[in-house]
């Protein structure tokens, strides 16, 4: 599966910045901006922080590539897969 990813900053409310991409499929409509914000705002309210904290400017393209399978699995399974890089916890 070739896939978009995402790279996405927020300022959690405790003062760090967490860093995270937002893996989708590379095609439409899965890789329009409005959808992939809303799964990284569906993957902050998981995670409790407040999704209004997230600007679109915050969630940008990065690169294209092609998925492993559990990420694969993962798209297939929920629309999309998140790379916790910074303070994600």
């Amino acid at each position: 599966m070739n896939i978009a990813v995402f790279d996405t900053h927020v300022l959690r409310p405790d003062g760090r910045m967490m860093h995270f991409d937002i893996v989708v499929r590379d095609q439409e409509p899965d890789r329009n901006k409005d959808a992939v914000l809303t799964h990284a705002h569906r993957y902050l309210r998981a995670k409790g922080i407040p999704a209004d904290t997230l600007q679109a400017q915050e969630c940008r393209f990065c690169h294209a590539g092609f998925a492993s399978p559990s990420v694969e699995a993962e798209i297939n399974r929920i629309g999309f897969a998140i790379f916790e890089l910074q303070n994600c916890d």
